[in-house]
Order: structure tokens, then C-alpha cells, then sequence
């Protein structure tokens, strides 16, 4: 078989976030065929398709007006999340900044359903806080009227029907948000969700009368179910349910009264479709026969009829299909290039549960290389996803495939605390249980152990971000379980991190990892900078200058003191944030990462 090099992996190309044009005809999306995300358009399935922006940066959603020919876009620089709307005209080809405030983080929350205005929330204010703006589609820079003073993190979720009103969402943390109406002429803030303890309200989305908002929660259950509540009345009523896996997502059309609802099962989405015949009732339509993966990014054409969705599969990247809402009929509408690698070369998962300390299944997906490699001669990399209310999907990868094609297998857990498993799986990491869901990872390695096709001498760890945390934090509890640990944009120090991070997000994190004030002892006691000296196996740490969730300071120290007794490899992208986004930089990366793991496993 013929192999590739990691560079030919990262120009795998995928298109994602669709918008219906107003005339129905015309799709906007994202492609990274430049090497960054950037708008394009198609008129048709399988028609050529229209590069519309052409910057260094990433451009991080794009949204069509719903009268106008003319769609907003949003774009921050070199991963700042200072994101920055702009405005579009596919007509003339002109682009006008919208906010002109690069030094705000600007949050898009929707056109009015007359295209005259859009809504956003930013914390140009106040950086540790968002408010509530409107603003008119001719206007820039300041002159947009802020509607509401908030008070936290504050996301719009649209327009009511008559475009009076904007669903507001508060989150206090990943497993606990509130939802509410704002009336924009008057100001006056309706709060729809009081509750007591961790609530999850998401996916908030107007019903089609605006007497109703549609949304998921886990306010009855340990699973998020689709529930409506009245505007007037404030009363719920369940409109769907699952008895066991979570609906992640609901989108409403207002004119035609169609719904589509995802369900997350262990990790792969199914997608219901239907029309609100009642507030409460959806007669479902055919089961649209999408590829078996991750579905999301639902957006109605203007007369409800069909849908756009974006689906990814670990065998297949990204790409943008078309849904007959009634019919179910399916039609991919984007084709993006897997930079000539056959697509019968890419590597399926298989769904594994395996026993932890407790008695506890742990999920996971396990994909090996389809070679010949003899028994127990396969290493393995385990990639531990961020959040930590995340979840490992199968959605495609191209760095997983790269190395699958190069004899590596990967396996990919959703410890404690990971996303889509229901409420009280994802608060058994909180606080002062963090380390156990590190104890996961040591009962994921003594799986792998017990595999006939793994080497358990060449055994990785992988993860960026909060996963980057828990890398460090397996090498340091776990230290004779690995060859080598690879640490991207990773937490070292909860102290430190809390301290440097965002103003605009310390809250939030606090929520979840404990706070300064209260649990700063426990909070050092695990910090694996504090217990660095137990690391025995090679170190790769990778990190962005710009950082603002991550500070970088958090990948010197912990590059400074790991590399007192065992070999550290250290790599900053002045032009980064949060992770990598442009092409020559996770070339860079990347290719460090193989170099490193050829030398050292």
C-alpha cells in the first residue's frame, strides 16, 4: 500500500457550517482549501464552488441574510477569539467591518427574520462579562444599541417570529445555564428556566407562533430530553425523549413548522425530522438516510422545505449534504478533496467499553492499522479529548489517519466527566473527584495491555487543552505506563491557569475545576507541575502565543522544570491560540510530533 507523509494528511480538505442563501438556491459554507477556513458559495449539488473571502485567518461562521443578498461572517486574528463580524456583498465583492472593536470578542446571535437587523453579545464593555447588541445591517462600529447590561457569559440564541423579542442564554458552566426572553424595544428580561442545583438548558430555539421556545434539558432526567416552554405562562411541557441516550440539538423553521431534533447515541447522531402539528406533537417525517457519523450545523431553506447539515465520518471528511425534509431524500452538495488519498484507505473505530476502578464501563473508540504487524508489535496512541465536558466522537481526523496508515493504533476514551452520557456521568470528575477521572486513563492503558496486537512498551499519550492537562497528569500519577506523552496547549498549574486565563471565561473553568478562593490547596496538589519530578518518559509541548483560554506561560514551566531529568521538546506559534488553525503551522507541528515519536517509540 502506498503511504503518505503527514503533510499530504493535512491538505485533507472539509466543508462545514452551511447557510441558506434567501433565494433558496445558493449555499454559503466554510472550506479550508487555503490552509484556513474561508466562505464559499455553490448554486447547486456538485457545482463548482465560489471562493468569497481570501484572508491569512480563519474565518469562524458565515450566516446569510434571510431578504438581502449578503451574509455576515465572523473572523479573529491569529486565534485571539477577539472574533470580529463582517459584512459580505457577493454582488460587488465588498467586505465592511461590522464592529471595529478588535480588542472585543464579538458573539453572533442571528439576523431579524426581516434582514434589517442582526444581534450579537460582546464584552466591549466590561472583558468579564457580555452585553446584549442590536444593530441595524447599514451601520459599523459603535453604533450598535446595547439592549441588556449583562452580568456573565450571555449567548443570543435569535429572533422571535415578529422580531420583537431575542432568546437569551446564560451559562454558569457546561452543565448549568438558564434561558430567558429579552423584549428589545423595552429592555424587560423574562427568566424562563428558574431552577435549584445544575440545570442544563441548550439549544434554545424559537417555536413557530413565538408563544413558545423549544429546547434541550435534563431538568427531569439525567439525559437531556426536547422541551417546550410558554413565553406568557412559563410552563414546560416534554415534547420528546429518549430513555437513554441525550437530544443534544433542536432546529425549528418558524413558517413551516418543521423540526429536526439530534439524539447523541454513544457517540454517533441520529436525526429525527418532523412538523409541529401542536405545540407538543411532531408527526415525524422518513428517517433521512445520512452516512453513519456526526451530524450537526442544521440550516432550513427559506420555505422549509429542505435543510443543510454538515456530516463527518472517521472514514470521510466533512462535507455539506441537503435534506428533503419530507421525503428524507439526501443529496451531498460538497465534495471536499482528500488530497488524492482514497478514501477506502481511511480507518473505521471500533466502539469499545472497557472496566475501570470502580466498576464503571468506560466508552471508547479503538482503531488499529490495517497491517500486518505481528502480535503485540502495534503501538498505540491515546488521544484524550479536551473540555472536559467533551466527547470523542467518530468524526473523521486526518492526523489519526495518518498515523493508523503508519502502523500506530489509536484509542480514543470518554473518561468520567466527558459529555453525552447524561448528568451524573459528567459531574463525576468535578472538583475533587479530577483525578479519577486520570485513573480511567491508567484502566484504559491496562486494557491495552491485555490486547493481543498492542506493544504495551510503546504506549502514547496524546491530548490538547484540557486533554493536554491530562496527559500530564497520567505521566505524573502513571509514569512507568508510557513511552513518550505529547502536551498541546495543555493545562500545568490549575493556580496559575485560573490566575492568567480570560476574565470573560474564569468562572465558567472555576465551575468545574474549583476556585481560587475555596480549593487552591487541592487545586496545587494535583497540578502536575507540582509533581513533575515523577515523569520518566520523553515530553513533546506545543502551544500558541496567543493563547487567551491557555495562557503560554503554562506550557514554559511546565517545558522548564520536566526538562531537569527527562528529554523535553518545546514549540510556540507566535501567530496561534488555542490550538492550530493555519496550514503551514500544523505542517510544522505535526511533523515535529511524527519526528519526535519516530525518535522516542
Amino acid at each position: 500500500m502506498t503511504t503518505h507523509d503527514i503533510e499530504r494528511y493535512l491538505n485533507i480538505r472539509s466543508a462545514y457550517g452551511a447557510s441558506f442563501g434567501p433565494d433558496g438556491e445558493r449555499l454559503s459554507f466554510l472550506m479550508d482549501t487555503t490552509g484556513v477556513p474561508q466562505v464559499w458559495t455553490l448554486d447547486g449539488p456538485a457545482a463548482w464552488p465560489e471562493q468569497r473571502t481570501f484572508y491569512d485567518e480563519r474565518v469562524t461562521f458565515a450566516s446569510w441574510s434571510p431578504e438581502n443578498p449578503e451574509l455576515v461572517f465572523g473572523m479573529d486574528e491569529g486565534g485571539n477569539e477577539r472574533q470580529q463580524l463582517l459584512r459580505y456583498d457577493p454582488i460587488s465583492g465588498g467586505i465592511s467591518n461590522l464592529t471595529e472593536m478588535p480588542d472585543a470578542k464579538h458573539r453572533w446571535g442571528g439576523w431579524s427574520n426581516d434582514g434589517d437587523r442582526f444581534a450579537f453579545t460582546s464584552n466591549r464593555r466590561d472583558e468579564a462579562v457580555f452585553d446584549v447588541y442590536v444593530q441595524g445591517r447599514d451601520e459599523t462600529g459603535d453604533a450598535a444599541e446595547m439592549v441588556h447590561e449583562g452580568d456573565g457569559w450571555l449567548t443570543v440564541g435569535g429572533w422571535s417570529p415578529d422580531d420583537s423579542m431575542l432568546v437569551v442564554s446564560e451559562a454558569y458552566s457546561n452543565f448549568d445555564q438558564d434561558v430567558s426572553v429579552l423584549d428589545v424595544e423595552t429592555g424587560e428580561l423574562t427568566h424562563l428556566t428558574p431552577h435549584e442545583g445544575t440545570v442544563r438548558f441548550q439549544s434554545a430555539e424559537w417555536g413557530p407562533d413565538g408563544e413558545n421556545v423549544y429546547l434541550v434539558s435534563d431538568r427531569d432526567s439525567d439525559t437531556l430530553d426536547l422541551w417546550r416552554v410558554n413565553v406568557e405562562s412559563g410552563e414546560f411541557s416534554l415534547v420528546a425523549e429518549d430513555d437513554e441516550w441525550e437530544i443534544d440539538g433542536v432546529a425549528v423553521d418558524h413558517d413551516s413548522r418543521r423540526i429536526v431534533y439530534s439524539t447523541n447515541v454513544d457517540g454517533y447522531t441520529e436525526l429525527t425530522v418532523g412538523e409541529l402539528t401542536a405545540p407538543d406533537r411532531i408527526d415525524e417525517y422518513a428517517v433521512p438516510d445520512l452516512p453513519r457519523g456526526v451530524a450537526g450545523g442544521v440550516s432550513f431553506s427559506p420555505d422549509g422545505d429542505r435543510f443543510a447539515v454538515t456530516v463527518s465520518r472517521s472514514s470521510d471528511t466533512a462535507n455539506v449534504y441537503v435534506v428533503d425534509a419530507k421525503t428524507g431524500e439526501v443529496t451531498q452538495w460538497t465534495h471536499a478533496a482528500t488530497a488524492g488519498i482514497p478514501r477506502d484507505t481511511f480507518v473505521e473505530p471500533e466502539l469499545v467499553h472497557y472496566p475501570t476502578f470502580d466498576g464503571r464501563e468506560i466508552p471508547a473508540f479503538f482503531s488499529l492499522p490495517d497491517d500486518d504487524a505481528g502480535e503485540g508489535d502495534t503501538p498505540v496512541i491515546v488521544d484524550i479529548h479536551g473540555g472536559p465536558e467533551s466527547q470523542r466522537r467518530p468524526s473523521f481526523n486526518a492526523v489519526k489517519q495518518y498515523f493508523l496508515a503508519n502502523g500506530y493504533a489509536v484509542f480514543e476514551p470518554n473518561v468520567r466527566g466527558s459529555a453525552g452520557y447524561g448528568k451524573a456521568y459528567g459531574h463525576l470528575d468535578d472538583v475533587e473527584n479530577r483525578m479519577d477521572s486520570v485513573a480511567d486513563i491508567e484502566a484504559a492503558v491496562e486494557w491495552l495491555h491485555d490486547h493481543p496486537a498492542v506493544d504495551p512498551d510503546r504506549i502514547v499519550a496524546m491530548g490538547g487543552s484540557y486533554g493536554g492537562f491530562m496527559v500530564l497528569a497520567s505521566m505524573t500519577e502513571y509514569p512507568d505506563l508510557w513511552a513518550a506523552g505529547i502536551d498541546t496547549v495543555g493545562i500545568a498549574n490549575f493556580v496559575t491557569f485560573l490566575e492568567n486565563t480570560g476574565d470573560w471565561r474564569r468562572e465558567l473553568r472555576e465551575a468545574e475545576y474549583g476556585s481560587l478562593e475555596d480549593d487552591r490547596e487541592f487545586l496545587e496538589s494535583i497540578s502536575p507541575i507540582n509533581n513533575i519530578e515523577k515523569i520518566r518518559a520523553p515530553l513533546f509541548v506545543l502551544h500558541g502565543e496567543n493563547d487567551p483560554r491557555v495562557p503560554v506561560s503554562e506550557a514554559h514551566q511546565i517545558v522548564e522544570k520536566a526538562g531537569e531529568h527527562v528529554p523535553v521538546r518545546e514549540l510556540i506559534f507566535e501567530d496561534e491560540g488555542h490550538g492550530f488553525t493555519k496550514l503551514e503551522n500544523r505542517i510544522e507541528a505535526y511533523e515535529a510530533i511524527v519526528e519526535f515519536l519516530d525518535e522516542h517509540v
